[in-house]
């Protein structure tokens, strides 16, 4: 069965621990589920920065900011749990 794989983008920047750890979270769902991780370093827009500089890592599936680690950092149950959620959404409407 070919599923279309998870838009996965991380918000970060390099030297955040907490942004490493969310990204290992994710490389290790990739043997779960069909994933492509882009990472995106907020340093280098001052857009991105001015608005995620208190909130990451930032978690978004598919276009939409799902994690922001505003009150607690994203654990592997809370994206386990979503990205089958959404898996299960793909295939009903297969």
């Amino acid at each position: 069965m070919s599923t279309k794989p998870f838009q996965i983008v991380l918000y970060g920047r390099p030297g955040c621990h907490l942004c490493d750890q969310v990204e290992q979270l994710l490389l290790l769902l990739q043997e779960e589920f069909p994933l492509e991780l882009r990472l995106v370093n907020i340093e280098q827009d001052p857009a991105l920065h001015e608005r995620y500089m208190f909130v990451i890592p930032v978690v978004e599936i598919d276009g939409e900011e799902v994690f922001p680690s505003v009150t607690h950092v994203v654990t592997m149950e809370e994206l386990r749990g979503e990205l089958a959620k959404r898996a299960a959404r793909k295939n009903g409407d297969a």
